[in-house]
């Protein structure tokens, strides 16, 4: 049994067969964590940023004594970028 066994299928691919912003994101962070960095990478080029933001996310949770907020709202406004323009690069190439 793997850690792939264990990974939830997309709703939205599933339901109108289409891929959403996040597909892609589970098989690329057990890349990461397999060190198959690049492979991650141009699968899901969001990925680094998104582990990022849940490591500050964790650390704002355990350091009760400063605010991340700021932080992660950034990290959220970069990872929404990276992943629409990934998105619409992916679809043009795959469409064109």
């Amino acid at each position: 049994m793997s850690i792939e066994d264990f990974m939830l299928p997309c709703p939205i691919k599933k339901a109108f067969g289409v891929e959403c912003l996040g597909c892609g994101g589970q098989r690329a962070a057990v890349m990461v964590f397999k060190g198959q960095f690049l492979e991650a990478f141009h699968l899901f080029p969001a990925v680094y940023t998104i582990l990022l933001f849940f490591g500050i996310l964790i650390l704002n949770m355990v350091d009760k004594k400063r605010s991340y907020g700021n932080v992660l709202l950034a990290l959220a406004g970069i990872n929404l970028m990276i992943m629409v323009i990934s998105y619409c690069y992916k679809h043009q190439i795959l469409n064109s």
